[in-house]
Formats: C-alpha cells, structure tokens, sequence
C-alpha cells in the first residue's frame, strides 16, 4: 500500500505534463489503443532497444536529493589562491535568489522573438556595455563560452581579417595555460601555426596574422604593451588582449593602448567558481569588425511606433545561417551567467566596482610587503591581484604542503607549459572574499611558524597603488544611469522584476520550439547548483579535494553511456556545437592515427542544423551536401553516389536523428552501412535525442560519435540563451581521442587536447542532469520519450485540417516535432510566418521555430512535461488564427491591416484615443478567455530589424532616447 501511494506521486508522473487518462484520450485521438503501438508505429523496428535501459531504479525527490548531498560532501572546499582567470567572489544574495535561482530568468529561451524577450536582451545590452566601457573598445557581444574558447575565436576572427597570406599567430607565454591549449587545439585542422614566446622579445614579420596577450599576466606581472601592439601593427597583424574584467577598473584599458580585440571572463562579477562553470567569456573589438564578430550581439532598434527596443543585431545573430561559409560555429551564449554578471555591475556600480578592484589590489600589496618582510622576492614590481614567488623546488613542495594543511590551495608554476616540469615558483591570487585573517594564514605557511610582524607594520594605504600608477585608468566608464541608480536593494529587487516581467518564459506558457525542446526544469534539479560543496570549488583544484565530482563525473558518464550505447564519454564541451566539434576533431584524430589523415570530406544532409557545416569546416574539412528526398529524408541514392566518389577522402557523415525534418527515417541504418563501407565514420547530432532515450541508440545502429545537448534532453533549463552542455559519446575504437586538458591530467596520448578552458566544461551544472536520470529512471526515462513522442503527433493530427504538416514517416507519423507549411497563406491572404509568430504573442505564447528548417514554415516541439490542457490551448490559439486568416482570404478584413499584420498589440496601442484599425481592441488584446485571465503583455510593438542594422547601436542608450 506504501508503494503504491509513493508511486502515485512519482516523480516521472510530475514530470510529464498529462495524466493517464489524458494521454489516454491523446492516443484514442489518434487511433492507437496503448502508447506502445504508437510508438511501434513510428520508430524503425529496426533500430529498437529491446530491453529496458540499465539504470538505477528511480529515487524520490527527497531520496535523490540526500543521495547527491552525500556525494557533494566528498568534496573539500578549501581557500582558493590558485588565480588562472578564476577567482571566489562574492554573488549578491538579491542577484542568486531573483536571477540565477528564479524560474523566470533562467527558462527562458533564446531571444529569437525579441518582443517578449526584452528583459534579459536589456540585461544584455548592460553587460555589452559594461565589457565597451571597461575594455575601452567600441562594441562587444553578448557573451561566449568561457575564456579560453573567446581567445581561439578571436584568433580565428584575426586569420579571417588579415589581408595577406600569413598564417601564424603569436601567444605570449604569459598566457594562462588553459588558453594556451585551446587556441593551439583550435589551430591544428585550420592550418594555424602557433607560435607561444616571450613577448618581449619576440620579432614580427609579415608571416604573423595575430597575437595574443594576457593583462595581467598569468603570474599577475603588469606589462606595457604599447610598443609590442605597434610592431604588431606595423606588419598588419592584430592584437588580442586577453584581460581581467575587474583590473580594468583600475588599468588602463586594452582599448586605449592600441588592442584589436579584448577576450575575458566576467566569472569574477558575481558568478560562482563552480569548478570551471558555466561562465560568460566576453568579447570586444572595434565597430569596423563587427560583421565578423562570433556570437549574438544585442542591438538597439525601434518598434512601429517608434519606441525603443532591442534585438539580436546583423547576421551574427545566426551566424551559422551561412553554414560552411560561416567564420564561427557559435550559435549560443551563456547568457544567465552574463545577465548574473551585468546585474553585478549595476549593483555595484562604477564606485562599487572601483572599491572592490581597490581593496583586492591593497589587500595584495599588503600581502607582498608582508612576504618581502619574510625574506621572499616578489616576482614583478608590478601587479594587480597575483604575486608570484621564485623558489627551489623543494621549497615549493614544503609551501604547498604547508598551506594544504591549512586547507588552502595555491597555484604551483612549472619551468615550462608543460605540467611534468620542475616547479620553480609559487603564485598567490587574492579576490573578493580575501580578508585580513587569509593574509596571517599566508605569511604564516611562507615563515614556518609565527608572523613576526603586524598589520599595522606594512605598507600604509598610501603606497597602495605604486605598483600599478605607470598603468592607472583615467578614462570613466559605467556612466550611464542604469549602473547608478540601483544600489539599494529594494531598487535592485524592482528592476530586476521589471524586466523579468518583459520575458515570456515557462513560468508564463509552453514554449513550443521545434528542435529546442523546452522542458521541464523541475527545481529539485536546480537547488545543487547552489551548494557551496559544488558552487565553491575552483577548477584547478587538486583532484584529492574533489571527489565528489568525479563521483558524479563518472555516474553521469554511466548513465549517457548506458542510454546511447557508446562505449566513452566526455563531459568538456560546454556547448552543443562544441559537442559537433570536439566530435568531429575525434575522427579526424582517428583517421590520422591510421595513416589516413588525406580523409577530409565530410557528407552533410542539406536539411542538417546550420552548426554542423560551420563546424566541419572549422575542423578542417570539406563540406559536401546530400540532397534529400520529398518526404524530406536523405536521398540513398545521392548519399551512395557522393561516397563513392570520395571514397578516398570520405572523413564521415554528419546526420541528425531523427531527423531535422522530424521523422525517424526507416533507412538509418543503411545511411551508416553506407558511409563505414567507404571508410568513413557517422557523426549523428544528438540535438534530438530525447525522441530516443530508452527506446533506440545511436551506438547501436551505426553512429561511432554523438553528442548531447544536456540543455534540451537532459534537463539543463536554456536561461534565455545559455548555459548549455555538449558532451559526447563515441564508439569504443574512438575512446582513446578524447578531449584531454594541459593543467588537470585527464585524457589519452592520442587525445585532440582541450576543447573548452575547464576539464569537465560547465561542471556545476552537471548535477542538473543527474539529478533528472535519478528521479526518473529507466522506466521514466522512456515514458518521458514516449510521450513526447505522442505530444508531437497530437498537435500534428489536431492542426492538419488547417496547416499542412510538411514531413511524415511512412505511417504517417511525426517523430517528437512536427512542421507546419505556412507557404500558402502568403498568397492567398498575404500572411507571413512572422506574422502568425508574433499574433502568438497576444494569445500568451511563444512562437514555434519560424522559417527553419524550411523557410515559411513552423516546427513545433511541445514535449513531454506539457499537460493536454496546455496543448489544447495552443491548438486552439493556432487554430483560431487559421480562423481570423481565413477571414482575411474571404475578403472580409482588409489584407494590410488586421489582427497579424499589426501584432503584437501592446497595452499602449490599445488604449490610444485614436483606435482606426477595423478590427476592436478586444479582438486584438483578448482573443480567448485564457487572455482575459491571464494576459501577458509585450511591451513594445514589432521591431523593425532593418532599422536597427543600418543604425547599428549595441550599447545603452542614453535616458531621453526612452522619454522620446
């Protein structure tokens, strides 16, 4: 009786939206008497899974979450003085409670809708300008990955600019080490050659595209780049400045000493360590780059009536649009943790800001004279947060020893990049968090017993800044009201909420993107997120100090092996399209080791995500299509042609199953037979895996790599643009190549080095997708995919009758999305699919993916924790727009203004005393009953993007802008 009353409220039956009675009447809809005939009926026989997942059996909420607490104690927190780009800070409590633990920030999607998204594109335009003011540069995206991967993208950027055939770029060995190996992995498949030195000495030639610095130094050490940045110059190359966020409020900025580009991480403004993140990477250059810029930046546009507002701007809002053509392959952000890191700014404000950067600079002063007190010398007179200490070996190893059993951790530098060599020097980065009693702690482990001197003794405040005053800023920055004008908490609470409540999110409504899958984040998968034992931890952190996290590593590792068939995983992509590459680069790494590195073709479906072409070229490849077929499938007969006739160089095939069409096409297997007989091997995009969890696997029907989007399958929420995860999964002939890491030893011999700047990606967020597999199990897991599946074909069968659905199976069935082909309603009545996406807006949803995979059309992914109730409601809004469009083809509404053409309608246009539409306020504002309930307002009308291009403007406008 227990169990049963526990099972009733399972946490698989909270998960998925209906109850069973409801998928019931779903299934009766369609005609099938269980789900398991559905589901027999959509997916290849074939490629079954004729077993249950193995799986432990699913945990309660409760259970689950005491399970995870007791591996999170396993790791050891201790004091991080280790620096390398990644310092403890300090995240406002007003900022974790309504930002990074608020259901309204972080489930919302992308903001590809700009109109219901201009709350956190406003927190983004406050981060765009806080990375222009503080770099001194002119504009800068919205985020990228992490510092390292901004580092290789500008490296890209600077080969894609230079106007002669050089092709080595320059990387100081100053350098954090991470990066170092990013870039040099980023190198090999584009033909780059890396040069890493000392900058001082290095001499430019014209064979050198780019450089690239670090400011401060890796071992803190203050430089004066000027004259480097003009021999640079002098030769056509560019120069990147890899900088700290918060020395530059008291340094000088990369942009007034003559830098190109300026990368970072912006992880020290309020975003936790989290053992290597999620964090956002910033990226800035100057206005004459800003076509070539990777990533999304927030632009300033205007609405119908004129009012500001903002959008993604030019082309680098899909980049990867231009697919083999494109210059990146990045097509998400971390946008959560940059909106964290903006609000951080105008929390703090420009003062604020100032203050921290200055007591973490005296703090470090102090902590240098108190060192030189002990007889130790001071690796550079000048510095900013990091002092680097000179010792024999064995010195370092007592130090290191010392300050262990004081668990604190300090940073070991080695003779050389590589980490075997002889240690020669200790670094110490103090942060935010560092007080007075860290610094006795310190000076006791370098003396050996008591301090012999007092605070009190050392440099007084005075001095503070000498080392850094041939460096100091002059220049203002953060002088726009928005970072002055919400220190106090109360303010800072309501602004935050102002903007939220601009957002459609899933707090509000489904969000029914087709290839997105929206689902569920339930928040006993986001409470360990904050747990310090998690949230605390620096990446670099000696292994010993983390077994918690390898704990989790190597269950989660399990579990997707176990789930895709694959005999490997590594977690270090920290995004889906990094996912793509790192898999890519683990054939190529194949290939090569086989003698066979002439393989470099690689075969992609035409109909394939727009990332795949961007990242085969990116991994050094030559891109070749595969036609597809009418019913949208890969033509076998193209694909055979096109292997044969690069059976010599055929590097392998980049499929997506199912398919982006949204069918589980019946010829998979020999789509792979295909490309294996021909030497080749099958990359399979996992971006729609969750259509297949517990009932087939890529590993087991050909592929030989897939990667995960832990962010749709697996429960990571999207946070309006990122935080993502791409790990990958490879077939056992592939294990040894691996991403592999140069500061944490993890990887093969034959490893494709470091794809992302920490070991294990976006580490603190991992426990999201262990959690959502321990409360779910096998069983659920699978039902969780059944029922997507038959969501998807419940919206397909209700809407058929008024828009044609594109793609179906060969019995007649959709995968877990569906197309609907809106083509001819632009004849007959002049709509467009915009505008039926945003008449969505005034019926409360988000619209579904516009125009992609098929230009006119809509792909609609409900999922499987969306209630019939919630489907019905979005049937219904669709099918009554079909309604007010067939009025319009009757004649009856004029075809250039009515209820879509002017949509979204904002309260301001609603109540305007000159309402001369034909059509009445009521119609436009509260077309169901839902909307009279429970109405969400867009605040602006729809934007004009072509404005916004040809007055390119992504930095905060000025207060009048808004009055006007």
């Amino acid at each position: 009786m227990v169990e049963e009353a526990q099972e009733s409220f399972s946490f698989a039956q909270r998960h998925i939206g209906s109850k069973p009675e409801e998928i019931q009447q779903m299934l009766d809809n369609l005609g099938f008497s269980t789900l398991d005939a559905l589901i027999d009926k959509t997916v290849p026989q074939a490629i079954r899974l004729n077993r249950p997942l193995q799986l432990e059996a699913a945990r309660s909420e409760y259970a689950a979450l005491a399970e995870l607490k007791e591996i999170a104690s396993k790791n050891q927190v201790f004091r991080s003085f280790i620096g390398m780009g990644y310092h403890d800070c300090i995240t406002p409590p007003v900022i974790q409670r309504n930002i990074l633990e608020n259901p309204g920030w972080y489930t919302a999607y992308t903001p590809y809708q700009p109109e219901i998204s201009q709350g956190r594109l406003e927190a983004l335009l406050n981060f765009q300008t806080t990375i222009i003011d503080l770099t001194g540069l002119e504009i800068a995206n919205a985020s990228l990955l992490d510092e390292a991967t901004a580092a290789a993208e500008a490296m890209a950027m600077s080969c894609g600019l230079c106007k002669q055939k050089a092709n080595t770029f320059f990387v100081s060995q100053d350098c954090h080490p991470q990066t170092i190996a990013v870039v040099e992995t980023r190198a090999i498949p584009l033909g780059i050659k890396i040069v890493v030195g000392d900058h001082q000495t290095f001499t430019f030639d014209e064979s050198i595209f780019g450089a690239l610095l670090q400011y401060p130094a890796s071992d803190g050490t203050i430089y004066d780049y000027r004259s480097f940045v003009e021999q640079a110059h002098a030769v056509g190359a560019l120069v990147t400045v890899a900088a700290d966020l918060l020395s530059l409020c008291l340094l000088t900025p990369p942009g007034e000493f003559g830098a190109d580009i300026a990368v970072g991480s912006t992880q020290r403004f309020g975003v936790p360590l989290g053992y290597g993140g999620p964090h956002a990477a910033y990226f800035a250059t100057k206005e004459q780059h800003k076509r070539q810029v990777p990533g999304r930046i927030v632009g300033v546009s205007k609405d119908v009536c004129g009012k500001p507002a903002l959008r993604l701007a030019l082309q680098t809002r899909e980049q990867h649009i231009r697919r083999e053509k494109a210059t990146s392959n990045i097509c998400t952000a971390q946008v959560l943790l940059a909106v964290m890191a903006s609000m951080y700014a105008v929390y703090h404000g420009p003062q604020g800001l100032k203050d921290i950067a200055q007591r973490v600079h005296q703090l470090t002063v102090l902590l240098a004279d108190g060192l030189k007190r002990l007889g130790y010398t001071i690796g550079s007179e000048h510095y900013f947060d990091t002092l680097r200490i000179d010792l024999e070996p064995e010195r370092v190893a007592q130090i290191i020893e010392a300050a262990l059993a004081q668990q604190i951790n300090l940073r070991i530098i080695d003779d050389a990049i590589a980490h075997s060599a002889a240690p020669r020097a200790i670094a110490i980065s103090l942060d935010e968090t560092t007080t007075e009693a860290d610094l006795y702690d310190l000076w006791q482990i370098f003396a050996g017993s008591e301090v012999p001197f007092t605070l009190e003794e050392l440099a007084t405040p005075q001095l503070a800044f000498e080392s850094i005053k041939p460096f100091t800023r002059s220049s203002d920055y953060l002088t726009h009201p928005v970072f002055n004008c919400y220190h106090a908490e109360t303010e800072m609470l309501r602004y935050i909420y102002r903007l939220q409540a601009k957002d459609l999110s899933l707090t509000t409504s489904m969000i029914p993107l087709g290839s997105c899958t929206m689902k569920l984040n339930a928040t006993t998968e986001m409470l360990p997120i904050s747990w310090w034992e998690f949230c605390k931890i620096h990446p670099f952190a000696p292994l010993s100090q983390t077994g918690g996290y390898q704990i989790l590593f190597a269950q989660l590792e399990q579990a997707l092996a176990e789930i895709t068939g694959f005999a490997g995983i590594s977690l270090q992509p920290n995004a889906g399209a990094q996912g793509e590459y790192a898999g890519l680069l683990v054939i190529r790494q194949y290939h090569e080791s086989r003698g066979e590195a002439y393989r470099n073709v690689c075969l992609i479906p035409e109909s394939a995500h727009g990332t795949n072409p961007a990242s085969a070229v990116m991994a050094g490849m030559k891109v070749v299509a595969i036609a597809c077929d009418q019913q949208g499938n890969i033509d076998l007969t193209d694909l055979q042609a096109k292997a044969e006739k690069h059976t010599h160089e055929l590097t392998g095939l980049m499929v997506t199953y199912p398919s982006t069409h949204g069918v589980f096409e019946a010829q998979i297997k020999d789509i792979c037979a295909i490309v294996h007989s021909h030497g080749g091997q099958v990359y399979l995009d996992g971006a729609n895996m969750n259509a297949q969890v517990g009932i087939c696997r890529p590993g087991d029907y050909g592929a030989d790599v897939c990667h995960l989007n832990l962010h749709k399958t697996f429960c990571i929420p999207h946070g309006g643009g990122g935080p993502g995860m791409g790990p990958i999964g490879v077939a056992a002939h592939l294990v040894p190549f691996l991403p592999g890491h140069s500061v944490v030893q993890i990887g093969d011999e034959q490893s494709i080095g470091a794809i992302a700047a920490a070991p294990w990606g976006s580490a603190s967020i991992l426990p999201i997708s262990w959690m959502y597999i321990a409360l779910m199990g096998a069983a659920g897991l699978t039902q969780a995919t059944k029922v997507a599946i038959l969501n998807a074909n419940y919206i397909a069968h209700r809407l058929q009758r008024y828009y044609p659905v594109l793609y179906k199976g060969k019995a007649g069935l959709v995968a877990h999305e569906c197309i609907l082909d809106l083509r001819s309603l632009k004849k007959s009545a002049g709509i467009e699919v915009d505008d039926i996406a945003k008449r969505l807006m005034d019926y409360g949803f988000h619209a579904p993916t516009v125009s992609w995979p098929v230009a006119g059309t809509m792909m609609v992914e409900p999922t499987e924790s969306e209630s019939k109730a919630e489907l019905d409601r979005f049937c219904e809004a669709m099918i009554q727009i079909r309604q007010e469009i067939a009025e319009i083809e009757a004649g009856k509404v004029d075809m250039h203004d009515n209820v879509l053409k002017n949509a979204p309608h904002t309260a301001d246009a609603l109540i305007t005393s000159d309402w001369q539409h034909p059509y009445s306020r009521e119609q436009a504002a509260y077309p169901t009953l839902h909307t009279r309930e429970h109405k969400f307002w867009t605040t602006v009308g729809r934007i004009d993007n072509a404005y916004g291009d040809r007055n390119f403007v992504c930095s905060c406008l000025p207060m009048e802008a808004y009055s006007e």
